[in-house]
């Protein structure tokens, strides 16, 4: 359906509320959309709490694949139950975790979960292809 700046229609019009037509759709800008990105995705993961790099290769995955899918793949990359809540158990494993090899291994785990759905030989090449570039801005990110 109908996108902006990586919003859904259907998203938008359960954020403001009520239903909105392609006008509006088109007219929104980053400050507008800015709100629902940090309060349905980069707080959800904790963002604010995960080390430079991880936070953004974390908040990537949430906006494209669900902020529980996120959170179960971090998880797994620290070796925490990947029950889907980040609690404190996982926020410890992720403190006693290398950021940078944090980074990849979510990045791998996000691209195997993307090869195995029934859609990815139609958008395989872009989903690989984004992958890819989240990781290296993330590794960019860690320093």
């Amino acid at each position: 359906g109908m996108t902006n700046f990586g919003v859904t229609k259907k998203v938008w019009e359960e954020w403001v509320g009520h239903p909105v037509d392609e006008a509006a759709m088109r007219a929104l800008g980053p400050a507008d959309v800015a709100p629902l990105y940090k309060k349905n995705y980069w707080d959800k993961i904790k963002g604010d709490a995960l080390p430079r790099g991880v936070d953004y290769a974390c908040f990537d995955l949430a906006v494209n694949s669900g902020v529980g899918r996120a959170a179960k793949i971090l998880q797994k990359a620290v070796g925490a139950n990947p029950d889907g809540a980040i609690g404190p158990a996982t926020m410890d494993a992720v403190a006693s975790s290398d950021a940078r090899n944090l980074a990849t291994e979510i990045c791998d785990l996000r691209l195997a979960f993307l090869q195995g759905l029934p859609t990815f030989d139609t958008f395989g090449k872009g989903w690989t292809r984004r992958v890819q570039e989240v990781e290296k801005v993330a590794f960019d990110m860690v320093g």
